[in-house]
């Protein structure tokens, strides 16, 4: 082995949480080095957040020039001839944001005095590892040690991605042709936001899920819209289905891969030019020697066991991310890396949030803040709701952000009237989240936000609306 180098923290994955704990530490003064084998980024800014979300802005540009370029146009605005797709050439504008943004957390990192060693760790103890480089073998020591990981596909075994065919999401956004027919098995999140996307770009979308409804971690209320705009598109949706394997069939360029699944007992079957398989992700728990670290896994065995401190069992080391458990998100990970850096520096910090945002950004886009009515009223809250229908509002309706019923939704606790949650459903919706966040973190009450002026005409009124609404006494609707 070639040198040993020793640092104050070692993080090992330069995702969206190794990366901001690498540049707090630095900034903090401690000897820093991050370890990354792929780009610098991860998951979320090379192959998943940011493509995919620009993937997603393109088939929505392009939907609309197709509305002007329909019999009668659309707004009165008139576009002669058809558009058309060229699925490299988005691709390739989708890979040059993603280069821009590497090059960014990679200078960030310098300018903070943190070292970037490209290449894959693997421990041989707690605070020991070895990293395999172009350059040869580089051990590295360190007082403390954070793990960022992240997470990884979850491939089906009786139905693996080639990446030809059957696709993973990091497939599925490096498309040198668009299809004309796609299944997606498995109705969550990520595969419900491609899917809209390729049905925007005129693909015909088969969604295959296990489950008794598509995207089961929002409530039925929130799912409507969804559903709604599925059905106008042409989305044929069949739960309780369950995938049970894939065959090629044909040849040449005629080839289609035979998708077959099982629904009501019966087996069933379509052919399709691709299969996107979205069925979850795992933590990278394995195959860089967290065994010969010595700490402890949650009970299921799935996530490392971590405090609210994000600390393991074992001293100096501490877990962040996708690894160390639900609900994985990128900027989860990046609050727990920032949090880590200024713990390791003598900080008194945890990690206690009120709320964490989760954001689908489907076609309407869904927000959830905080608790549902269900969840609170679960937890032996007696509640009162307001909701405000985005078809009321102005701006909502001059920028088309109400098509398939969505609204602002505000759940209150009946004695006091604090908020415990916020949800959202509707065309750009997505960045009224922020709002939603601060309001739970700083405790408003509904009076808060009903005493807050909010500019008009904007999106934000519908969550002041949606609070008046909650109190009894709403403006724009009855």
């Amino acid at each position: 082995m070639g040198e040993t180098r020793r640092c104050d923290v070692l993080v090992v994955g330069a995702g969206p949480g190794g990366y901001v704990a690498a540049i707090r530490a630095a900034q903090l003064g401690l000897s820093t080095v991050i370890v990354e084998a792929d780009k610098a980024g991860g998951t979320c800014l090379i192959r998943g957040c940011i493509p995919s979300k620009a993937i997603i802005h393109a088939a929505e540009r392009f939907e609309h020039l197709g509305q002007h370029a329909s019999d009668g146009g659309h707004m009165g605005i008139f576009v002669d001839g058809e558009p058309k797709v060229d699925m490299a050439a988005m691709v390739s504008w989708k890979d040059s944001i993603v280069e821009r943004l590497n090059k960014g957390v990679e200078a960030l990192l310098k300018g903070a005095g943190a070292e970037l060693v490209k290449g894959w760790a693997t421990f041989e103890g707690p605070k020991r590892c070895t990293v395999e480089t172009s350059d040869g073998t580089v051990g590295i020591e360190a007082e403390n040690v954070i793990i960022a990981t992240g997470s990884s596909h979850i491939d089906l075994p009786f139905m693996p991605c080639d990446e030809e065919f059957v696709l993973s999401s990091t497939g599925a956004l490096d498309l040198e042709r668009l299809p004309k027919s796609a299944a997606i098995v498995g109705g969550g999140y990520i595969g419900l936001e491609l899917g809209c996307a390729l049905a925007k770009l005129g693909t015909e979308v088969t969604v295959v899920e296990g489950l008794d409804s598509i995207l089961a971690i929002m409530d039925a209320e929130l799912r409507r819209p969804l559903e709604i705009w599925l059905k106008k598109h042409g989305v044929s949706v069949h739960t309780n289905a369950l995938a049970r394997g894939a065959e090629i069939k044909g040849k040449g360029a005629a080839r289609k891969v035979e998708l077959t699944f099982e629904k009501g007992g019966e087996e069933q079957s379509i052919k399709v030019d691709k299969i996107l398989v979205t069925v979850g992700r795992k933590p990278n728990t394995k195959g860089w020697g967290l065994e010969n670290m010595g700490v402890r896994m949650d009970a299921a065995g799935r996530f490392i066991r971590i405090d609210r401190r994000c600390r393991t069992s074992v001293p100096g080391i501490y877990a962040i991310g996708d690894v160390a458990g639900e609900p994985m998100l990128a900027h989860k990970a990046s609050a727990q890396g920032e949090m880590v850096a200024e713990i390791i520096a003598g900080h008194e910090r945890e990690f206690d949030k009120v709320a964490i945002p989760a954001i689908v950004f489907t076609e309407p886009e869904i927000i959830s803040v905080g608790l549902t009515p269900q969840e609170a009223e679960e937890r032996g809250e007696q509640v009162i709701v307001g909701k405000f229908p985005l078809a009321a509002s102005g701006r909502a309706l001059s920028i088309e952000a109400e098509k398939t019923g969505g609204f602002v939704r505000v759940t209150a606790r009946e004695s006091d009237h604090v908020i415990l949650g916020v949800q959202a459903v509707g065309t750009h919706v997505a960045e009224m989240h922020a709002e939603f966040v601060l309001a739970l973190e700083m405790g408003a009450l509904l009076e808060d936000v009903a005493g807050t002026v909010h500019a008009h005409p904007t999106m934000s009124e519908a969550f002041h609306e949606s609070v008046l609404k909650t109190l009894g006494h709403a403006i724009h609707i009855g």
